[in-house]
């Protein structure tokens, strides 16, 4: 692989003019790009990236109407996550992006002490490039899924794709639906549930409906089918909160079959890994400014639940 391309990648730049005051400037960067981690923001700010009014200021620096911010993303440094061969399905690919059916069980991108048997891991195997925004362990993911949940995501091959693809997210341009069993008989067809999401007080591993230190999140639901003690919904994001759906569904009480964190920990079918997949994504293409479409078939192990239900 020939990761010399990715270092001759353009390096972003961006101004930004703050319309409300009050709010700290990582903690505005944080909310404007949602799918860059506030640690990179952060050294973004100290590395000098970042001026507000052409001056540097400090992380916590509390912005003001009128503010100006600039931003300049550096150019990409040299990946050292190691390549592995490991076995992901592309679905699509081109010169920007790649579509990836990500198999239950794989987390998505390294964490520290936790560097290897990822998709991130995969992806360098397979693909000659990947954008850098994310940093050095996160190359090319523009949105995440659990690592029990299955489905499609879409993977930037650089920098402008990337943020191209994170804006219409952040607009709500690109659609991702997604399909859940429930425990529970879901009364009304179709809704949507609105509640801001934050980090759990009690176990900050979870996160939970809170109106403390949260982010608005907004998804939407229909009922495909009733069974008899579960519910098959079609969901689609609005906002890309940690653990959205599964927050959002055990907060009202129908818990995702097989989520251990939110749900029930036991389950007539004795499935662990929830039954949550990312069936259908839809975005405008960066460059070629059309429409794209993917739809992925439910896993095996999840139509096998659906055909014992059916039979009943």
């Amino acid at each position: 692989m020939n990761w010399d391309d990715v270092m001759d990648q353009v390096a972003i730049k961006e101004t930004l003019i703050v319309e409300d005051d009050g709010i700290r400037l990582d903690l505005f960067l944080n909310d404007y790009y949602e799918n860059m981690s506030r640690t990179y923001l952060q050294k973004l700010i100290k590395d000098e990236c970042i001026y507000v009014n052409g001056i540097i200021k400090k992380k916590n620096y509390i912005l003001e109407i009128g503010d100006i911010i600039e931003i300049n993303l550096p150019k990409p440094q040299q990946l050292k996550v190691e390549a592995e061969d490991l076995d992901i399905e592309i679905v699509y690919e081109d010169e920007s992006l790649a579509v990836v059916n990500k198999p239950r069980g794989m987390v998505v991108h390294p964490a520290p002490g936790n560097y290897t048997g990822t998709m991130v891991n995969a992806l360098l195997n397979r693909l000659d490039t990947l954008s850098s925004i994310n940093g050095v362990i996160r190359p090319g993911i523009v949105h995440r899924l659990d690592k029990d949940t299955t489905g499609l995501l879409v993977v930037a091959k650089n920098n402008i794709t990337h943020q191209s693809l994170s804006m219409q997210i952040k607009a709500y341009k690109a659609e991702r639906y997604y399909i859940a069993l429930v425990h529970g008989y879901v009364k009304d067809n179709h809704g949507v549930i609105d509640l801001p999401i934050g980090r759990d007080e009690k176990d900050r591993k979870k996160m939970a409906v809170t109106e403390k230190n949260s982010k608005a999140a907004v998804t939407n639901y229909e009922v495909i089918n009733h069974y008899h003690k579960y519910t098959l919904l079609k969901l689609q994001l609005e906002t890309g909160r940690t653990h959205q759906i599964r927050v959002h569904l055990s907060y009202l009480g129908y818990p995702i079959v097989g989520d251990m964190l939110y749900g029930r920990k036991e389950n007539q079918f004795n499935f662990h890994g929830q039954l949550l997949h990312a069936k259908r994504l839809t975005f405008e293409h960066p460059v070629r400014k059309v429409k794209m479409d993917f739809d992925s078939e439910l896993p095996a192990d999840f139509q096998k639940i659906l055909t014992i239900l059916e039979n009943e």
